[in-house]
């Protein structure tokens, strides 16, 4: 799993390359705000398969594997879940390193219970 803060105006695919680091996944599960030719060719580049619904505005769909794609629910119920740390959920630290910290603290937490 990997965790990055970033503004709250920022869009999801500015972080998609960085969220990839140096992995070689199999498949790469995202949601819609992740469907740019650039990234999945990117994905693909790397030997993995995109699990990502084309944006509506897309001439040229991509099939979607929805057995995998159901899979992406993990993540969402875990954000869910660090929300209920009341300290991430309104976001008491001043500074963003403090917050991200806390936000990985959830996250321990979370993991081993």
């Amino acid at each position: 799993m990997e965790l990055t803060l970033t503004a709250g105006q920022a869009h999801d695919i500015t972080q998609a390359e960085r969220l990839l680091g140096e992995h070689e996944p199999d498949y790469v599960i995202a949601d819609k705000a992740y469907d740019s030719d650039q990234f999945i060719e990117q994905i693909e580049s790397r030997g993995g398969r995109p699990v990502i619904p084309s944006r509506s505005g897309r001439t040229a769909p991509r099939r979607l594997q929805k057995k995998r794609y159901r899979q992406r629910n993990r993540a969402e119920r875990f954000v869910n879940r660090i929300k209920h740390f009341r300290r991430v959920a309104t976001r008491y630290e001043k500074t963003a390193r403090n917050f991200l910290g806390f936000v990985q603290f959830a996250s321990l937490f979370c993991w081993i219970t």
